[in-house]
This record gives C-alpha cells, structure tokens and sequence, in this order.
C-alpha cells in the first residue's frame, strides 16, 4: 500500500463524473475543465442515440418481419396442395429476422487524457468497446494509465492506440458506430477520414474551436478549409455551425453519403455539432437544395438566402433539379439602398433533428442591433415579440444569443414594427445618409400591433428559468495552444496566478493530443520579458 501512495504522491486526481484521471502536478498533463460543459452534452446525446439506435433496429426487424409473412401467406394461399405445402415448409429454416443488434463501437480521434473516452464507458450504458486514439507517445501513455486507474469497468472497455486517427480511420472505413472529433482549433483535416469511417445510421460528433476563422475575421483561411466564406454579423456563431454542416455534408457526399444533423450548438468559445452519417445515391442528389448563399446588407441587419437549386417536376410525377432562379435581392437593398456582401454556401437546412428541437429557421437577428441601426430606444423583447406574433408570424429566442430572435418575417415586416415603434417613441434627427434616416423615411405599409400575445414569453421566460447564467469561475475560456510561449498577454486566459507561476519556474509540459492549432495565431507583443514555458493544447480532455 506504501508503494501504491508512493507512486501517487506526484500526481493530483481530478473526478468528472463517474471518471477519474491522474494529473502529473510537476508536468501539469493537460486537462481543460471549460470543456465539461462538451462532455455532459456528448455523454446526453450518445445516450439518446444509443437508445434510438435500439429502437430503430426494433422497427427494422418488425417491418422486414411483417413482410416476410405477408409473402409466406401470398404463397401458400396460391398453393394447390395447402397440407403439403404445409410440411415442407416445416423442414426451411425460420424465416423470421433475428439477427441481434451489436453494442455501438465508439472511436474517439483525439483522446489526450482520455477522460472523454472513459466518461463514454463508465456513464453510458449499452456501449461495446471505446477506442482513444493519440499520435503523441506521452499522451497514450497517461491514457493507459488512466484506464488502469479507473478499474475493470474502463479496461474491459477502453483501447488506447497510439496512432494517427486520419490513417486509423481511413482503414477502417464504416466500422464505427460514433466517431468524436474534438480538435484544438479547426477539424478540417479529419473530416475526410472521419465521414468514411462512420457506419451506416452513426453519428459524427465534431468540434470546431476557430470562431475567428469561422465567424468572418479571416475568410479567405474559413474558403481554404471548410469551403464557405463567411460575413459578420449578430449570427456568426450559428453561421459557424451552417459553415461546418455544409463542409460535413460535402466530404461525406464524395463517397456517396449525406449528413442529417441531430444537434448544432455555440457555446462558451467553440461550436458542437452531432450528425448522422447514412449512404445513399440518390439522397445526395437534394445536397444543393440544403445549401444556400447569404446577401448581407453592408449598412443595416438586413440578410436573404439564396438556394443553390430547385427542383423541377416532371412527366412521370417525379422530379428533377435545376440551378436556382436568382438572385433573390436587387442589385441595391430595398430597405437601405446599399450593396450587400455575399457569403457562403451555408448549410440552411434544420440543424436540428425536428423530434428534439423547435422548428429551424436559419439564422437571427439582434433586437438590440436592428434599434441600433435606426438609433431608437429599444422595445422590450416581449413587445417586440408580440408584435411579430400579431403580423402573424412565428418568432422564437435562440439559444447563441440572449437578445437574439429567429424568424420567417420578411425584412420589410420587421422594419416596419421599427417604423411604428418610433412614431410612438420619436428620436433625435439623424444625418441624412444614415441607415436609420433612409430606413425611417418610408412610409410602413404594416400597422404594428404591439399588445401583448400569449405566446411572446417562452416556457422558461414564464417560470423565470435563466437561460443564460454566468460563468462557473474567472478566465473560463480556452487554454494556450501546444508550443506557445506564455506572456503577459495570456492573463486574460489563464490569470495572473498562472502567468506568475510560469514566469518563477513552472516544470516541463509534454505535448498532447494530434489536434491542430488554431488559424489566428496572434503576434508576440514587441519589448517587455518574457518566459519560454511551453503549454499543452486544448484537446478535449
């Protein structure tokens, strides 16, 4: 037992969940507790898809079942000789399905620690075997120590390979039924393999930690990766998501298969998505009718989406596809007068599955913004949105934002609420050639109607549930990357307590994980000390 406690004294344990992990105090192992947040979720989403998969092999065995006896009984009804058909049929193998459905193989791609791969055994059940994959040796080797740690229950279930996933993946193509992708900075480079190695009916679970890249702050490197280039704007976050979807959807449409997104979300500084993967030839043919383009105007809030395609019918009921007619803007926007900026192609398909979530309309605006642009005082989000409701529109909150409102009003509606809003609260005279003046100097063709409606408060606005609650402790965000030099500028990242630390002598920290860094690497700042105290990246554990 003193040999045991001998062995541990160097390390710190850290528990998340039903999972425990050894942390090296002296060679501070990489663990990022921002990053719970990722888990918990992942850990509630597998467990839904473990429990739909069973159910949808269910369905599968009795509808292949009831066809199969619908055929034996056409058979014997056509049969001369019922009583001899009878016996014969006696000596053939049943015909009934009972092939039994195999626990779901789980590959995470970037296991670090392995915390991630050891939650998914310990805290879902119905799972077969967890393989954590790392191309760093240090890595690896803390995550088969890990596993040790945490008993039979983890060995029984959890393989740790030290490998690169994008090779590991591609030789095994559609062997697993979960493939988790949580890279520090863009998944780009695994999506290819990744999508391959999904079986049929899987789910792909994929984290994206450029928001810089992805949100419009360098849309030549967001083109060179994912395919789409972005446009700024109150909704970036949930374009980001579009962003990621839409390239998904094309590397899996190479080999002939599609996405169907079951979750998509921001939070804290990353973005979530968790996709199906299926194969079927002729599903990827409606891949352009899921993808738009953006028009955004360059003076207002203003944005329309622009399809790819269309479909067209044809003689014998069914349908073909066309380019779409467009564009779908004028040359100057109606509203402002301005031009727009155009980006894309986005996913503007749900991002949900419509059985978990509300309905989907892509992207949203900011109330705040849109009373920014025409300079008036801002109506209360329940009056704003009664008055949507009372023009006859759905409107709902968006989880990105907490001002933040999705709906399929067109824009002349929504500046027409604007424009009576403000004959009844008047603002300052503004110069001429200011958005809010061209806006407001039309006459609005809508009479807003701002008396309450039932359904402008949500469930949760109604119980006064907060939706959007602080952050569990300071410098909550995302750690430095692998082989960056600590400076007085990561303070905001990291606290003074920990720069401090760095700077009086802090040990040596080993690389993990095989994610790749992020795309807006910043500039030392010019002068001033500095230390040489290499830090460990943001994998996800």
């Amino acid at each position: 037992m003193a040999e045991v406690d001998d062995k541990l004294k160097d390390y710190e344990i850290r528990k998340e969940g039903e999972a425990e992990i050894l942390l090296h105090k002296r060679n501070a192992v990489f663990y990022n507790p921002v990053q719970v947040h990722n888990r918990d979720m992942s850990i509630a989403v597998l467990r839904t898809f473990v429990a739909k998969r069973k159910e949808e092999h269910e369905a599968l065995v009795d509808k292949r079942n009831t066809s199969h006896e619908k055929k034996k009984n056409k058979e014997l009804n056509k049969a001369e000789d019922p009583i001899d058909d009878l016996s014969k049929e006696a000596t053939k193998p049943s015909w009934k399905v009972t092939r039994e459905l195999k626990p779901p193989l789980v590959l995470e791609a970037l296991a670090a620690t392995g915390l991630r791969s050891l939650q998914y055994a310990r805290e879902v059940e119905g799972l077969g075997k967890v393989v954590a994959l790392d191309n760093d040796k240090a890595s690896v080797e803390d995550c088969k120590r890990n596993i040790k740690f945490n008993g039979a229950s983890a060995t029984s279930k959890v393989e740790a390979y030290l490998v690169d996933a994008r090779i590991h993946m591609l030789m095994h193509p559609k062997e697993f039924d979960v493939v988790d992708l949580d890279p520090y900075g863009s998944p780009s480079i695994f999506l290819d393999s990744a999508v391959q190695a999904v079986a049929d009916g899987g789910l792909l679970m994929c984290t994206a930690t450029n928001m810089a890249v992805l949100c419009g702050t360098n849309g030549e490197v967001c083109y060179s990766k994912y395919g789409s280039f972005p446009t700024k704007g109150k909704y970036c976050h949930e374009m980001a998501s579009r962003i990621l979807l839409a390239s998904i959807e094309s590397h899996a449409n190479r080999y002939k298969r599609y996405i169907v997104p079951v979750l998509s979300v921001f939070m804290d500084f990353y973005i979530r998505v968790f996709v199906r993967v299926c194969t079927s030839v002729s599903e990827i043919k409606n891949t352009p009718l899921k993808l738009s383009y953006i028009y955004h105007c360059v003076g207002s809030d203003s944005f329309h989406l622009q399809c790819l395609a269309r479909t067209v019918p044809k003689k014998n009921n069914g349908v073909k596809h066309a380019p779409a007619i467009g564009p779908v803007v004028p040359q100057e926007c109606s509203d402002y007068g301005k031009k727009f900026n155009v980006g894309g192609p986005i996913w503007s398909a749900p991002i949900h599955d419509q059985d978990w979530e509300l309905h989907d309309i892509p992207l949203f605006f900011s109330l705040h913004n849109i009373a920014g642009t025409v300079k008036c005082t801002s109506p209360s989000l329940v009056m704003f949105r009664s008055a949507v409701l009372n023009a006859g529109y759905p409107i709902s909150s968006t989880h990105v934002n907490p001002l933040g409102v999705k709906s399929d009003a067109p824009w002349d509606v929504i500046w027409d609420i604007m424009r009576c809003w403000v004959k009844n609260h008047p603002i300052k005279e503004q110069p001429r050639d200011s958005p809010g003046t061209v806006i407001l100097s039309k006459s609005p063709k809508l009479e807003a109607n701002f008396s309450r409606a039932i359904a402008a408060l949500s469930k949760a606005q109604a119980k006064k549930i907060k939706r959007f609650l602080p952050n569990p402790e300071r410098h909550w965000g995302p750690k430095v990357r692998a082989d960056r030099k600590i400076t007085s500028k990561h303070v905001s990242l990291l606290g003074p307590e920990a720069i401090n630390g760095a700077v009086n002598g802090g040990g040596d920290c080993h690389r993990e994980g095989n994610g790749t860094a992020p795309d807006n690497t910043a500039p030392e700042p010019e002068g001033g000390s500095r230390t040489t105290l290499r830090m460990n990246p943001q994998t996800n554990a």
